[in-house]
């Protein structure tokens, strides 16, 4: 079968997550990625750490199956040399400020001169415009700034830092990929490309669906107070007697129902207290036995309850060892290799190569000239 994205050229020039994740998503449909770096340094996330050869585990992640260019876009040459590729490209992904493309002699209006087809996709934390467009921030200001960041504190009201870069990710890589593949659809229609802005921040708003929904109505949610920020009893983070943690989400009647009854309470017993003391008294209960005891005696029951994991563990996990999560590989620019990073592409769009290589700083630049131009 082949991929949907075959024959469809990206040029990237973004790094560090964003960015690079989309290309990434673009790479395993089946695009050919062409990634533009710094020579000497390269992409910044090359530098983290820890280390699989000279480059992070990070970027070797991150950058499988791309061609890397080193390129010095401040250069007198860089866009002459740069312009035969803008000319066959589909897709251009840039991650600078806004304006930073467009002094560089790279900006849409420029670029779409040489080929009026490109799908340009800009993606930043604040998008193109309006009082905060060049305002330096990253994933946990725009956690801050659009009100996400407050529902997560704790019942000591400091707000907790969250455990994955959401803003990034899913305000920032995924809304890009939407968009891109969009864009090509509208291009097969129309004939012409488009500039997308992917603004991080506003993406965000999103997954807050239900506290705007509240909000518009008079109710604006707060830390601790709601359904899935720690006001109800049915949708909570339980301690074990063995210090480990039961996740709990049996939200709809059927799945409290079995719930409560095999903790050993009835409904009767609860009905008539408040959602706090519901709660107190489910922590008390869950609270005079092991993590083990429970998921035990929840087995095989429908009550939405989990332990808590670590990642170390998650990964060894048999369900998603079974669905073949970590079966691919991506080796690093010295050989060594590791399992590749899963992403959300269906296996039927991603190619047979289980195998594919994380490139080299400027790897490619004699490959891309010769077909090219670059130099």
């Amino acid at each position: 079968m082949t991929q949907p994205l075959v024959g469809v050229k990206v040029l990237d020039f973004s790094t560090l997550l964003p960015g690079p994740l989309c290309t990434l998503l673009l790479a395993e449909a089946g695009a050919e990625v062409i990634k533009f770096e710094r020579p000497q340094h390269g992409d910044e996330m090359r530098s983290y750490e820890p280390k699989i050869g000279s480059d992070s585990a990070n970027f070797v992640l991150l950058n499988r199956g791309k061609q890397s260019v080193a390129i010095d876009l401040k250069s007198a040459s860089a866009l002459a040399a740069l312009e035969p590729l803008i000319r066959e490209a589909d897709v251009l992904v840039e991650q600078f400020r806004p304006g930073v493309m467009e002094r560089l002699g790279l900006g849409y209006e420029a670029v779409a001169k040489i080929n009026p087809r490109l799908v340009y996709c800009s993606i930043t934390g604040y998008g193109q415009d309006g009082p905060r467009a060049n305002e330096a921030a990253h994933d946990l200001n725009y956690a801050a700034t659009t009100g996400m960041l407050s529902l997560t504190a704790g019942n000591d009201g400091a707000p907790g830092l969250p455990p994955a870069l959401i803003a990034d990710i899913a305000g920032g890589a995924y809304p890009a990929m939407i968009n891109i593949l969009l864009a090509l659809r509208q291009r097969d229609q129309t004939g012409t490309g488009v500039h997308l802005d992917i603004s991080m921040a506003d993406n965000l708003f999103t997954f807050q669906y239900w506290g705007l929904g509240g909000g518009w109505l008079g109710k604006w949610p707060s830390a601790a107070s709601d359904l899935v920020t720690g006001g109800s009893p049915r949708y909570r983070i339980y301690r074990t007697s063995d210090d480990q943690y039961l996740a709990a989400a049996p939200i709809e009647a059927k799945f409290w129902s079995n719930f409560v009854a095999l903790i050993g309470l009835t409904e009767k017993d609860l009905e008539k207290q408040d959602s706090g003391s519901v709660s107190r008294l489910v922590a008390e209960v869950i609270a005079t036995n092991t993590a083990e005891f429970w998921t035990t005696k929840f087995a095989g029951h429908d009550v939405c309850t989990a332990r808590v994991v670590s990642l170390e563990e998650a990964s060894q996990d048999p369900h998603f060892k079974s669905r073949g999560l970590f079966d691919r590989r991506v080796l690093s620019s010295g050989g060594q290799e590791i399992p590749a990073l899963p992403v959300p592409i269906v296996g039927a769009f991603r190619g047979p190569d289980l195998i594919r290589n994380a490139p080299r700083l400027g790897g490619d630049n004699e490959a891309v000239s010769t077909k090219e131009g670059v130099r």
